[in-house]
């Protein structure tokens, strides 16, 4: 259960340690601006716009000074010991930030702002290199999905209380904000001695270089095949989402003609938007690494970008947000924006999993510190870029949000041409899960790297697409030509990867160039699955293995995964009560058990052991749906 999974202590404590720490960011970091905007600059004549960029600059400064430094120490270090002294440098510089809110030392202020930002640079690398350490595999993405979920929310809440408090008059005001900072950063501190010991994954101690090394971090990252594309997707991600929140507050005073409450309403359904796409990417993936999101989430972020900047502006001046919450444009708005922020989530979730589990483990947190850095790169090329539109192009907002929408839509369309299976698997799988109720067992069993075979018994014409769409790693597989061939399909089966097979009867030598094409694919170091009986089953037992799994193993001894299927026979797609696809379906939603075997080591798994193996998991697998259904299956 997701509840449980945030009560438990591999996980719980870092979460809301993190949670913690961004609310505390947000909270100061808006509060700062709030007393420059409204008391620093009336009091002392000083100009908003310099006050504002050099606040932005403090903070985002120290991720390039920094975040190489924070990978070093984070690799080199225990995560559990290194969170603890960094929660106790949040709690310094904000005892020290209460101290100047009192005493309204705004210089003070800014560089604590500094500091607060070199916090969050040494920070950011553990945030997500410590997960892969605490979690299993299967559990990252739920694991980034609440992660993100949790920052998001977080800087939401802390924007909305920096409001709140910076509204308080007087010494009141000066002590409630001052008390608020170290209560929040004392939890945190509190909170983070619960989280379980990370060792260090290099040995050896590090050397005192906090300011050297970002270059080289950036190119160790971006010199990493698998890494690099998380890495740029997940800095456009933020080159994005920055544009957005930085325009907001224009959006909102030139087309909503709203007041603040409105940028506060706005955002909080770009954060919710955001949170509900992570929880939905943790639900859509089923603890895999699903890569097929990524598209689709860019895609949904183009379309909803594409029209919120149709969208006509609302007449009135100054409304307020009562006045608006009654205006169908602002509503319409308000949705658009959370379906950007939902598109999101999809998007950048499985790119950080992906760098995650694509880093070595002594490389992990260098690989996460390039991030940072490259993330503060396309945070200020979105401002750079906003102004070029807006003061140099002299374009409107309008003109701004449809670039945002068409990047968006571009990249999504460029990642599906590129490679289409990813999100076409996640489609099967989606289709799956709305025909049947689909439980799986023991796809951990599947080795996460490497070449592999899956076979499995036979029962329907279902059973492909029930595999390809479960099986934690993309499958290619074998199937007749005749039906390979079918106009109707043909490109379906093309993008999946199926191999076709037909036999030397029909076209000599095509059992031949089968085998050849399914020895590629395991020298590429991909997973093939084979139903070894070449038929479907007539009785709705396991019927004999034929010799063709020996040929495939003999010019390649893999690893190979024994599995079941329970639940087809009896379908419109089997052949049970006569030929299959030649009845009527009476069934909707059956219930469907896959069962993945332990893997059979290479060189020890001949034809009659699987056999064996295939037959005893499809019999406890019988045992076990019969069981929940009441009867026999």
């Amino acid at each position: 259960m997701i509840s449980g999974f945030l009560t438990q202590r591999r996980f719980a404590p870092f979460f809301w340690t993190q949670a913690l720490g961004a609310f505390n960011d947000n909270l100061f970091k808006n509060i700062l601006l709030l007393l420059l905007t409204f008391v620093a600059v009336p009091r002392y004549g000083w100009d908003t716009g310099l006050l504002n960029n050099l606040a932005a600059g403090l903070f985002i400064l120290p991720f390039f000074l920094f975040s190489a430094w924070g990978g070093t120490l984070a690799d080199h270090l225990d995560k559990q010991r290194l969170v603890r002294r960094l929660k106790l440098l949040e709690l310094v510089t904000m005892i020290a930030a209460a101290v100047a809110v009192w005493f309204e030392l705004f210089g003070l202020l800014l560089a604590l702002l500094f500091m607060m930002g070199t916090q969050s640079a040494l920070f950011g690398p553990v945030k997500y290199a410590i997960l892969p350490q605490h979690l299993a595999a299967t559990e990252l993405v739920k694991g980034n999905a609440w992660v993100n979920l949790g920052t998001f929310v977080s800087i939401l809440l802390g924007t909305l209380l920096a409001g709140v408090l910076a509204s308080l008059d007087g010494a009141l005001g000066r002590a409630t904000i001052a008390a608020s900072l170290i209560i929040i950063a004392l939890i945190g501190v509190v909170v983070s001695l619960k989280i379980p010991a990370a060792p260090p994954s290099v040995a050896g101690r590090v050397a005192w270089r906090p300011f050297s090394g970002t270059w080289r971090v950036m190119r160790d990252g971006l010199g990493e095949k698998r890494v690099r594309p998380a890495l740029i997707g997940i800095s456009f991600f933020w080159f994005l989402g920055a544009c957005y929140l930085t325009q907001l507050p224009a959006w909102v005073r030139d087309v909503v003609h709203g007041s603040e409450g409105a940028v506060s309403f706005l955002l909080g359904a770009f954060a919710v938007g955001v949170g509900l796409g992570a929880l939905l990417c943790s639900r859509l993936s089923a603890g895999r690494l699903e890569l097929g999101l990524v598209p689709i989430g860019a895609l949904v972020i183009g379309v909803s970008g594409l029209e919120l900047a149709s969208q006509s502006g609302l007449a009135g001046e100054q409304l307020a947000l009562g006045e608006l919450l009654t205006m169908t444009g602002f509503w319409q708005m308000s949705t658009l924006l959370a379906l950007v922020g939902l598109g999101g989530g999809l998007y950048s979730v499985p790119l950080y999993t992906l760098m995650q589990v694509a880093s070595r483990d002594e490389r992990r947190a260098r690989m996460v510190a390039a991030n940072n850095i490259l993330n503060a790169l396309f945070m200020i090329l979105s401002a750079v870029f906003g102004i070029v539109v807006l003061s140099v192009m002299k374009l409107s907002l309008f003109v701004l949000f449809a670039c945002l929408g068409w990047s968006a839509l571009l990249v999504g369309i460029a990642l599906l041409m590129r490679n289409p299976r990813p999100a076409l698997r996640l489609l099967i799988f989606a289709l799956i899960q709305v025909l049947y109720r689909l439980r799986c067992r023991g796809r951990q069993h599947v080795p996460a790297t490497g070449p592999a075979l899956v076979v499995c018994n036979h029962v329907s014409f279902m059973d492909a697409l029930v595999l390809g769409g479960a099986c934690p790693r993309p499958l290619r597989f074998m199937m007749d030509r005749p039906i390979y061939e079918n106009p109707w399909v043909n490109w379906f089966f093309r993008i999946a990867g199926a191999i076709p097979v037909d036999s030397d009867r029909r076209d000599p030598g095509g059992v031949r160039r089968a085998l050849e094409e399914v020895s590629r694919a395991l020298r590429n170091g991909e997973v093939v699955m084979i139903f070894p009986e070449g038929r479907l089953t007539p009785d709705g037992d396991v019927q004999a293995f034929r010799r063709g799994l020996d040929l495939v193993l003999a010019r390649d001894p893999v690893p190979v995964v024994p599995a079941a299927l329970s639940g087809l026979w009896g379908s419109w797609t089997s052949n049970k009560d006569g030929k299959a696809l030649t009845k009527w379906p009476r069934r909707l939603r059956a219930r469907v058990l896959l069962v993945f075997g332990e893997p059979i080591p290479a060189g020890h798994s001949p034809r009659r052991t699987l056999e064996r193996r295939v037959r005893g998991l499809k019999r406890a697998a019988d045992q076990s749906l019969a069981s929940r259904l009441g009867g026999p299956i």
